[in-house]
């Protein structure tokens, strides 16, 4: 004695490939005569008949369905009011440019601004060379 498997109970491809061109219309009179008698014979085709028909009106209604005319705006709306502001708001400058860009602005601002310093005459960035005083480092009161 076999166990019936969930493959012994789907329909053969071949099944549903015919009962779908039948209800297409697109199959010689001869051969829709034939499928009108399986369907009235065998409980398998009638079964499978008439769930493709379910599902092929199910599919035309969800084709003919369309959605509201303003439905992004109220969706945009209902979202924008139930998170009091967290989307759709208006973004502020550290919003817009991403943390990575300002900070590499930041470094080349503080490079260019310690070239200017190291360059000028009266810059403190400089070092004095070895052995060189500063003018006015020296004694107040020359010796004699």
């Amino acid at each position: 004695m076999s166990e019936s498997t969930a493959e012994d109970l789907l329909p053969d491809d071949e099944v549903i490939a015919t009962l779908s061109d039948y209800l297409d219309g697109v199959l010689p009179p001869d051969r829709t005569k034939d499928v009108e008698q399986k369907i009235k014979d065998d409980p398998e085709w009638k079964r499978t008949h008439d769930e493709l028909r379910e599902t092929r009106d199910a599919m035309s209604g969800l084709l003919k369905a369309r959605a509201p005319v303003k439905f992004d705006e109220d969706v945009t709306s209902t979202i924008h009011k139930r998170s009091a502001g967290r989307f759709f708001a208006k973004r502020t400058f550290g919003d817009r440019i991403p943390l990575g860009v300002l900070l590499i602005i930041g470094v080349i601002a503080i490079v260019i601004i310690g070239a200017i310093l190291w360059s000028s005459s009266t810059g403190s960035l400089k070092r004095d060379k070895p052995g060189t005083e500063p003018q006015g480092s020296g004694e107040l009161v020359p010796k004699p």
